[in-house]
């Protein structure tokens, strides 16, 4: 007769060769996982800061149109291009008094370019009148600004939260993926 050895379970190495496979592969799947999250909001916040700064190009456009093509304008039409740029859904004009002020300047916002009147903040309500909906714009999420410049026909577009110490939209999109 022969003798056969019945096999009761596995060794403890076994299960603790396992165990710690298990956890190699779980490390490898979060850490992985954490790092798409992470370009999933990046790529998220661009995506929001682009159609804010295509609309603000729209207003700075228009803006730039009441100047005309003097290299003079007069003083009445700076006050119409200025006109333009506060419209209904453009956000509230930021002033060197304004409790948001000192954290713009630290984000990289020129306090001239505060104190020219050339910044204005957006609230959700703003965004939503510009097309842009389930998009906030507050203290969590960061406030959306944009700096309009009536010389160049440009807008920049800051979030005060920004991205890894980035806060401007160019600065965003030079972030290497």
């Amino acid at each position: 007769m022969l003798n056969v050895k019945s096999n009761k379970g596995i060794t403890l190495m076994v299960l603790v060769i396992t165990i710690i496979v298990l956890l190699i592969i779980a490390g490898i799947t979060i850490s992985t996982s954490d790092k798409q999250m992470q370009m999933a909001k990046l790529e998220g916040l661009k995506t929001n800061m682009l159609l804010i700064q295509a609309k603000a190009k729209e207003n700075v456009e228009n803006a730039s149109f009441e100047l005309g093509v003097t290299d003079n304008p007069t003083e009445d039409m700076i006050a119409k291009a200025n006109d333009e740029l506060k419209g209904d859904y453009n956000g509230k004009q930021v002033s060197t008094g304004d409790a948001i002020a000192s954290t713009l300047t630290s984000i990289g916002i020129s306090s001239s370019d505060i104190s020219a009147g050339h910044v204005y903040q957006l609230s959700t309500e703003n965004l939503e009148a510009m097309g842009i909906n389930n998009v906030k714009s507050d203290e969590g999420n960061g406030i959306y600004i944009i700096v309009y410049d009536l010389d160049d026909v440009t807008a920049e577009i800051y979030n005060t939260v920004g991205y890894d110490g980035k806060y401007s939209l160019t600065d965003i999109q030079n972030i290497e993926e």
